[in-house]
């Protein structure tokens, strides 16, 4: 069966965005089926030093709406930092991300914001769906730690959040959040 249903999903797109869309969503439970999503699945992949680091997300739309700081993502309120399921990344190696030492494996990535400041959640806890409800005291003492990054304001709006790495300070590498005219920059180094 497993055979089969991965025959017709090769035979119907490429498998490099096939290979992609399943590593994202592989580890997740109550996924809702990527065509029927109003704000699509997207990863971006990148590297910390020699480390292999893939970053899974959904990606609402502010579609006329105030999103950060609004009554979607309030400041001060824990956000799963996307849509559907929270925000995970995968690492082949050892990380510090925020400031926070994570072991290679795959995590999801929570974050409070605010106006000026966010903290960002590394969490062990990869199988509950994103909304906040469900993020119980049990998800909450999975938490591999907090750290805090600055935010900053974009020139020009973003419509739809976008993830992208760029170089950063000292061989690290710096994931960036954008939405609205929000982005905020998470400092990401190779651990030890």
């Amino acid at each position: 069966m497993l055979f089969t249903l991965l025959a017709v999903l090769s035979a119907s797109a490429p498998s490099v965005a096939i290979q992609s869309d399943l590593a994202c969503i592989t580890m997740r439970t109550n996924a809702l089926p990527l065509a029927t999503r109003q704000s699509p699945l997207d990863s971006l992949s990148f590297k910390v030093g020699n480390v292999s680091v893939k970053l899974c997300y959904g990606r609402p739309s502010s579609r006329g709406r105030t999103m950060i700081g609004g009554d979607a993502v309030p400041f001060g309120r824990l956000w799963r930092t996307g849509a559907n399921e929270p925000t995970m990344i995968h690492s082949t190696g050892a990380l510090v991300i925020a400031g926070v030492a994570v072991p290679a494996g795959t995590y999801s990535l929570y974050t409070v914001p605010g106006p000026k400041t966010w903290q960002v959640i590394v969490n062990r806890s990869i199988t509950q769906w994103g909304h906040e409800s469900q993020y119980t005291a049990a998800v909450k003492a999975q938490e591999v730690g907090r750290g805090e990054v600055a935010s900053s304001a974009l020139a020009s709006p973003v419509e739809t959040l976008t993830f992208r790495a760029e170089p950063g300070a000292s061989g690290a590498t710096n994931l960036l959040l954008e939405w609205e005219k929000t982005r905020v920059t998470i400092p990401i180094a190779a651990g030890h």
